[in-house]
């Protein structure tokens, strides 16, 4: 059998990424053949990928890109098990490259991203299956906007977990920048009433015309009490009506006037929103284990 030497395990490392006992167990197993032991690497990382797939991945970060002239930017979501990963190095590098890639290349969908090649000549999915051998979790690319405007963009990432991105006509950087910190802080739903979704619109209707039906009162009551909190409920999911966080004296909409902007679009992602997370009784686990 070839000798396995340090150095070898190390060249195998600078190749792979992995672990040193990864690599020379690799090398063992190809008797010491550098190639074959990177391709069977790459294979057994495949392998783990697969079986890690089907757990739950729900932590994450969430990274942005934006053009040098701010015209073109993108927002992804990449997630992952646990917070411990979504902290690693690696982990977040991936999720920085992932946002470049999707500002540079204007992909049509996450499985278009998957086979897209990075910088280093490697495919998006091979270097994510490699990611999950190393890092030892379930990777996965969830969600991303682009944007390409005439505009500014503009954003701002709250740590990792929640990110936006503006899309402003008029103003200055920072106050984009105030925008977005806006947005984190008191999520709108859209820029004004008049995008809110007539099915959403409709379904509070709904609800409120019958919390008011138990009042009692007489129709045309209850119509102008739902009318009262439609227009409540649209000031407080509109971005444009929302009082300004860092002033809230004045509407957004007041302060955009006065800067002589306006908001073309926006995105926000929180990491992990929708996802159901798996709750875990470690006690009962426990428990159960002893009874074995």
């Amino acid at each position: 059998m070839a000798e396995i030497t340090a150095s070898m395990v190390k060249e195998l490392r600078e190749m792979t990424g992995l672990g040193m006992m990864e690599c020379k167990k690799a090398l063992t197993e190809t008797s010491g053949d550098l190639k074959a032991a990177e391709d069977l690497m790459r294979i057994k990382s495949g392998a783990k990928a697969s079986k890690a797939a089907g757990r739950v991945a729900a932590e994450g970060v969430v990274s942005a890109c934006i053009s040098a002239d701010a015209k073109t930017g993108a927002l992804v979501e990449i997630n992952c098990e646990t917070d411990f990963v979504a902290k690693n190095d690696d982990f977040i590098a991936f999720g920085n490259e992932i946002a470049k890639l999707v500002a540079d290349n204007n992909p049509a969908d996450v499985d278009t991203i998957s086979q897209t090649k990075l910088a280093s000549g490697e495919s998006v999915e091979d270097s994510r299956k490699a990611l999950v051998m190393k890092l030892g979790e379930n990777i996965s690319i969830r969600r991303f906007q682009r944007f390409n405007t005439a505009g500014r963009l503009t954003t701002y990432l709250h740590g990792t977990k929640i990110g936006v991105m503006v899309d402003a006509t008029g103003g200055d950087e920072a106050m984009g920048k105030d925008i977005a910190m806006h947005i984190a802080a008191s999520k709108p739903i859209c820029v004004s009433k008049e995008q809110v979704p007539a099915e959403l619109l409709s379904k509070e209707r709904e609800i409120y015309a019958a919390q008011a039906a138990e009042s009692g009162k007489p129709a045309n009551i209850i119509e102008k009490m739902v009318e009262g909190r439609i227009v409540k409920y649209l000031a407080e999911v509109t971005l444009l009506d929302q009082p300004f966080v860092k002033n809230p004296d004045e509407t957004v909409e007041k302060l955009l006037a006065a800067k002589k902007a306006t908001v073309n679009g926006f995105q926000m992602f929180v990491v992990g929103e929708g996802i159901e997370k798996k709750v875990t009784d470690f006690a009962a686990e426990v428990a159960a284990a002893s009874q074995v």
